[in-house]
């Protein structure tokens, strides 16, 4: 009886003290919390992740796909290799893009991977070729999930269908209701160069092989276009991108009032000529061949990041003997109008990282 007196008296007391925790939690709760900085330092992702292609999904993740190749840890050549991150900076191997290779050429490997949203599925535009290649091609898959598995489509082009050497690196734009992929690497040729042509509406094929439109010299791969304000920017790879230490890659830009150009740089030169486009970034003391930069990521406050592939000197090579390439990011400021990375060369001290 006691107990049961007490116990009556004490109930009240203990839900007053529950209640006034219950509001006070609510208040801390509704309450902004601080913006975390996160910091980071390069490399966010090695061993390779070469020719980075990087998209935010629609499920609130970034997505990279890279180059298909050998890492060097016993698992053999992965069919382009596919990480997750949800800041750029932390990435999780997830898988590959592929399960099986597609058959519409005999050799060569998948590389440089475009991948883009349209249609509420997940296209990627990829390069088919062999090294020194003399009739490489492009391709396109398809999947559902931006992890896979991809399912291929078939062929685009191949060089002698198109007319241009060495057709690789794609990258596509769509604007205006229309769908363009831009393509080409080095070449000598007459007909060198990168070009644009406009696809079909539903993006798996090319509506008019003669309609291609000449954007910048053969001395440039790897092309990126990206829009801002009044000007389409031209960013684009020049030099050697797979000799270990001695890789001499590194990123040039232009700029056009019109997507399909002419794109002058900042001389006023047209990189339609060889020689042209002006420096955004370049080797350093410690990295070689920084280049084959993704598409722009803009984070929450407005800033711009570039994602792209560099070679540590220190460690240049994988075990099996290919070039090292990590996944490096680095802060794109803009002055004047035109893009600027400090000291034009890969960040490679501890920084503030974007913000999601």
């Amino acid at each position: 009886m006691q107990k049961n007196t007490l116990l009556y008296f004490l109930l009240p007391l203990l839900f007053t003290a529950c209640g006034k925790t219950s509001v006070s939690d609510k208040k801390d709760k509704e309450e902004p919390l601080p913006i975390k900085t996160t910091q980071f330092i390069n490399p966010v992702f090695e061993p390779v992740l070469a020719d980075p292609s990087i998209i935010k999904a629609e499920d609130g993740w970034f997505y990279g796909y890279g180059t298909e190749d050998n890492w060097g840890d016993g698992q053999g050549s992965r069919l382009v290799p596919v990480v997750r991150s949800l800041d750029l900076i932390k990435w999780t191997v997830i898988g590959n893009a592929f399960t099986t290779k597609p058959m519409w050429k005999t050799d060569g490997g998948i590389w440089a991977p475009d991948v883009v949203l349209s249609n509420k599925k997940y296209y990627m535009y990829y390069s088919y070729s062999t090294w020194g290649d003399n009739n490489p091609g492009i391709g396109v898959a398809v999947a559902s999930n931006p992890a896979g598995p991809f399912v291929d489509q078939g062929k685009l082009f191949l060089s002698s269908e198109i007319a241009v050497p060495n057709t690789i690196d794609p990258f596509y734009y769509a604007e205006n209701n229309k769908k363009y992929l831009f393509f080409g690497s080095y070449s000598s040729a007459a007909n060198q160069g990168t070009y644009a042509v406009e696809l079909a509406d539903d993006g798996f094929s090319v509506k008019n092989f003669n309609d291609k439109v000449k954007i910048a010299a053969g001395d440039f791969e790897a092309v990126m276009i990206h829009k801002r304000k009044d000007y389409y920017y031209f960013f684009g790879s020049k030099g050697g991108c797979c000799n270990g230490a001695a890789s001499t890659y590194h990123v040039r830009v232009g700029r056009s009032a019109s997507l399909l150009g002419p794109y002058l740089d900042k001389d006023g030169k047209n990189i339609a000529d060889r020689g042209n486009g002006t420096l955004l970034i370049s080797g350093s003391e410690k990295y070689a061949g920084p280049g084959h930069n993704s598409r722009i990521i803009s984070d929450k406050s407005g800033n711009d990041w570039l994602l792209y592939h560099a070679i540590n000197k220190a460690n240049p090579l994988v075990p099996g003997g290919a070039s090292r390439r990590v996944l490096m990011l680095d802060k794109i400021n803009w002055v004047n109008d035109w893009p600027v990375i400090e000291n034009s060369v890969p960040g490679e001290t501890l920084g503030k990282g974007p913000e999601f």
